[in-house]
């Protein structure tokens, strides 16, 4: 999810902590227990101070490391121990330690149901698990916390009743989803008057309840892309993958193998230049106003040697300033 929301989340849980009579029956506990609620919701995230470093060692490993279950536990720990050391070892440690638990869980549980999707299982395998159900920013999630939030806040309705409310709602809302993307996975090959034997499908959440975007892998292992709205599939684009020497050489390129590392939707195409090439590889679940904006780029030469690169989410127009810039 993105930030807002699991800055929305962490608040919200700091509600439904009102549940535990300890935390509801002192305000000192209840004022740990949110904040420890709030930071625990943002803490696997700040695997973004990696771009101090580089874009290509955020890309890489962004919901990697810090979303697994080691992860899990080191941050519950500390940010436990943190709160005890602030309050001088007042807190019931136990009541803080299961309810910051609770929304580092959460956090990773749920950027689990986006396309973007984490290493969760980490140490025992770095697969990248994606669910594909909810999209990174869900307005129905953002916005039943939201009112949940100004209904304690501002009419001062009772959280013990609100937010048990709130979170009964939410997972039957995830039930929905989840069967709701089942059940036209289900229908595709029928929707598809192209579908051929062999061919595979990926459905990707949008902001709208009523559209997914759709990704089939062709034969050739090249990509259709299009969307399905209200049960109706419509192809948007084709994207033929280059073979050229050149996209060989760009794997050795770091920034490069950190986008391959995260996706298995990527394609690459190759532009010949008279100073060279530019190979260009694209993540085709992400299509925005006919681009793809996430995306590797490498410059080279006519003997393959790097003239510059760039990872990350930018529009064609951007990029090429960029990389320009970084070039000459």
């Amino acid at each position: 999810m993105d930030s807002g929301t699991h800055l929305v989340v962490g608040l919200g849980l700091g509600g439904l902590a009102t549940v535990d009579p300890v935390v509801a029956g002192d305000p000192i506990v209840f004022t740990a227990v949110m904040a420890g609620t709030i930071i625990g919701s943002q803490a696997p995230d700040l695997d973004g101070l990696l771009r101090i470093k580089s874009n290509a060692a955020y890309i890489k490993n962004h919901r990697g490391i810090t979303h697994s279950i080691p992860a899990i536990a080191i941050w519950t720990v500390l940010i436990t121990v943190i709160l005890q050391l602030l309050y001088k070892g007042a807190l019931p440690w136990l009541h803080v330690l299961g309810w910051v638990l609770l929304a580092v869980v959460l956090h990773v549980v749920t950027d689990l149901f986006n396309a973007y999707g984490t290493q969760a299982m980490r140490p025992f395998s770095e697969k990248w698990i994606s669910w594909n159900i909810i999209h990174i920013f869900d307005p129905v999630i953002f916005a039943s916390h939201a009112i949940a939030l100004l209904l304690w806040a501002i009419v001062g309705a009772d959280p013990q009743i609100v937010f048990p409310l709130l979170y009964t709602g939410l997972v039957i809302y995830y039930i929905w989803r989840t069967s709701a993307r089942r059940m036209l996975m289900a229908e595709l090959p029928k929707l598809d008057p192209e579908h051929q034997s062999g061919e595979s499908y990926i459905l990707i959440p949008t902001i709208s309840l009523q559209r997914w975007n759709l990704i089939k892998v062709l034969q050739d292992s090249s990509f259709a892309i299009g969307e399905v709205t209200k049960g109706k599939l419509r192809w948007l684009d084709y994207a033929r993958c280059s073979s050229h020497p050149a996209v060989h050489q760009s794997k050795s390129d770091s920034s490069v193998q950190a986008f391959l590392y995260l996706t298995a939707f990527a394609c690459a195409e190759v532009k010949e230049h008279p100073w060279g090439f530019e190979v260009r590889w694209a993540d085709v679940r992400y299509r925005h106003r006919q681009q793809y904006p996430f995306m590797a780029t490498l410059l080279m030469d006519k003997d393959y040697k790097t003239l510059g690169s760039y990872v990350g989410w930018l529009s064609d127009e951007r990029l090429e300033k960029r990389l320009r810039m970084n070039t000459y």
